[in-house]
């Protein structure tokens, strides 16, 4: 796109370290860690400093350059590398980053030492930073055809700039369907129970002047029977070959609603968050998070002690309820047709 839709920088790198806007500071604060070495890099990503398929990606192929400096020996970058792989292990983009990192240190010649390899790694980080920037770009001007003049438009979760590379998976096509003049307002779930729509969502769409309403999660269906939601976008953290995906949880039940009401669903995600090793959404790996997630509010505790709770991370929706796959390279149906099947990476 020839202008910026929005100046939110979420991942920067400079010469000696790696800054991360710490999300679980916002919306109160806006305050960048400074990760010089891995392990720091893998708290961000395992606490949620940082999050977002594709940002997640991005962040740990950075963190491969920082290991390349770190390590003393290629025995210690893989087992850095196998540091990052294991921070969380839904998010598809972080296992095809590392491999897309890993595939450039394979092929320098022998005896390459890890000095001469961090440049190398620094420039595929790049790449892949970029690309996603891109990616986002063309999901954005793809996303423009299923919106219906002046749509009111539901997503949950966050899925905009401070979970990508650029502009944001589905924030990103709603952003450019704003400017378009084809969004009337965007109504903004709250996602409990880490509350990234009210948290990140709301405060992205404030920052860049585009009207929202926010609303508890269970506020949907009733929302939807009034007749006041036109479309559903959501984004995506690991999607099947037969188009089932895994997305923060609450997605399923939002697309169960949107079918029922005869609404509109559609999923944004980069080509990377494909995965054609799996058949199907069982056998996506689900991320269970500490029951104090959802036993506490605000660092405010909401449930007696000792209580405990059942806490996924993500849910996985059917591909039956999706009306398109919104991707850079157009919008799809699901499940794929084998013919596309063969341009679809296969990711670890």
């Amino acid at each position: 796109m020839n202008t910026p839709l929005t100046q939110i920088t979420p991942l920067r790198w400079t010469d000696d370290c790696l800054e991360l806007l710490d999300q679980r500071q916002l919306p109160g604060e806006e305050v960048y860690l400074h990760c010089r070495c891995v392990e720091e890099v893998a708290e961000a990503i395992r606490t949620l400093a940082v999050r977002g398929a594709p940002l997640i990606g991005i962040t740990a192929a950075y963190g491969m350059v920082i290991a390349a400096r770190q390590a003393t020996q290629r025995a210690d970058l893989a087992a850095l590398r196998d540091l990052l792989a294991g921070t969380r292990p839904t998010a598809v983009n972080l296992f095809w980053a590392l491999e897309r990192c890993w595939r450039v240190v394979d092929a320098q010649p022998a005896g390459t030492s890890l000095s001469a390899l961090a440049p190398v790694l620094l420039a595929e980080a790049r790449a892949i930073h970029q690309q996603d920037a891109d990616a986002c770009d063309a999901m954005a001007l793809a996303g423009q055809a299923v919106f219906p003049p002046g749509a009111r438009v539901l997503t949950h979760c966050n899925a905009g700039a401070l979970a990508t590379g650029g502009i944001g998976t589905a924030l990103g096509v709603i952003r450019a369907a704003y400017a378009a003049g084809h969004v009337a307002h965007v109504w903004v779930d709250e996602t409990r129970p880490l509350l990234q729509g009210a948290r990140l969502t709301a405060w992205e769409l404030q920052r860049d002047g585009i009207p929202y309403r926010l609303l508890c999660d269970n506020m949907a269906a009733s929302l939807m029977a009034s007749g006041q939601v036109d479309l559903v976008i959501v984004g995506a953290d690991r999607i099947t070959r037969n188009g089932d995906f895994a997305n923060k949880i609450g997605t399923y039940g939002v697309a169960v609603l949107a079918e029922a009401h005869g609404i509109p669903f559609y999923v944004a995600a980069p080509w990377s968050t494909i995965d054609l090793s799996l058949a199907d959404g069982s056998q996506i790996p689900v991320e269970f998070r500490h029951d104090e997630e959802i036993c506490s509010l605000g660092g405010v505790r909401t449930a007696p002690a000792g209580t405990q709770g059942w806490n996924p991370a993500f849910d996985v929706t059917p591909a039956r309820l999706v009306r398109g796959l919104i991707t850079e390279r157009g919008i799809h149906t699901l499940p794929f047709p084998e013919a596309e099947c063969g341009a679809i990476p296969t990711n670890i």
